[in-house]
């Protein structure tokens, strides 16, 4: 597996696998879409192939797709790497809201025998965020005793919001944002067949998260950005602007495009908040609490979403007054 970007993480985790001392529990922290879980994954799969053999002479985590730990990690059949997420719920495509105790327990199972293909087992938690309370307190048991030869690699969007008995018994590894050129490379990785001008609109947007930049795929997001900036810098005097713009964001196949609007709305005042001073500014920042507020309850409660979207051009069209 290829790793754009985080060239300083990868050298920071590699140099502690080399010391033969590794720490056997990683926070990997940082903003959600940079790629956390994909590191883990690859760290993972890295550490399994070179504990098992034969041996890895790529660089970094690298591991060449014909190596036999590779294909039984990219068949999801490894037994020694255990990945916990959260799961479907109900049997449809909505998962739970947290990752369950239940779900933590399941890995005495694994614990209670010796590892299949060497002496080395990766537990990988995306994201440790997402545990309800108990499991976190059932999760801390291991990391207080880990098992022998064990790594758990915990994926946090928030590191902040955990429990600080966590925190204190894992290394932690920061993660930034990546470049424009890592992102473009990044999705054009994910998505080969998305347009150049397409790739260059989704890098704009997704603020170095390729994660967050391919969620607005296919959505001509550098249209709607241009009917915002419209708004923002001539207004909408006569209405026409944001009557058309509800008109098309309020049909039922539009779902994904309004709810990119939704969010993309208070990104745009927040940048405008940004670039001013004194009361401009503090005008602003109002003008992004409220819409804010109303896209954070726009879904959830079911908002009308042509009304809605009339109301968020209005704030816009704010600035440029």
């Amino acid at each position: 597996m290829s790793l754009i970007g985080h060239r300083e993480e990868i050298s920071a985790f590699r140099e502690a696998l080399d010391s033969g001392r590794i720490h056997h529990g990683w926070l990997l922290a940082g903003p959600q879409g940079v790629g956390k879980a994909r590191f883990a994954l690859a760290a993972a799969t890295r550490m399994l192939a070179e504990a098992a053999g034969p041996p890895v002479s790529l660089p970094g985590l690298d591991v060449p797709t014909t190596h036999p730990i590779a294909n039984y990690v990219t068949q999801g059949s490894h037994p020694d790497l255990k990945i916990l997420a959260r799961l479907p719920k109900d049997k449809s495509e909505e998962l739970a809201r947290s990752i369950s105790i239940d779900q933590v327990r399941s890995l005495q199972s694994m614990f209670a025998t010796t590892p299949s293909f060497s002496q080395r087992r990766v537990v990988i938690i995306d994201a440790i965020d997402d545990l309800e309370r108990p499991a976190a307190n059932a999760l801390l048991k291991n990391l207080e005793e880990p098992p022998a030869g064990t790594i758990f690699l915990l994926v946090s969007h928030a590191p902040g919001r955990l429990l600080p008995t966590i925190r204190s018994r894992c290394r932690l590894l920061r993660f930034g944002r990546l470049s424009d050129s890592e992102m473009a490379r990044a999705i054009a990785e994910a998505d080969p067949e998305l347009p150049t001008a397409e790739v260059d609109a989704l890098v704009a947007v997704g603020e170095g998260s390729p994660g967050r930049a391919l969620g607005f795929a296919g959505l001509d997001i550098a249209a709607l950005d241009a009917t915002m900036d419209a708004l923002a810098s001539k207004g909408d005097p006569t209405n026409a602007l944001r009557s058309d713009l509800a008109r098309k964001l309020g049909l039922k196949a539009a779902q994904p495009r309004y709810e990119a609007f939704l969010e993309r709305v208070p990104a745009r005042i927040a940048a405008e908040a940004k670039r001013r001073h004194g009361q401009a500014g503090t005008d602003a920042i109002a003008l992004w609490e409220q819409a804010r507020a109303i896209g954070d309850s726009a879904v959830r409660l079911s908002l009308d979403p042509q009304t809605t979207v009339f109301e968020l051009g209005t704030l816009l069209t704010r600035l440029a007054a």
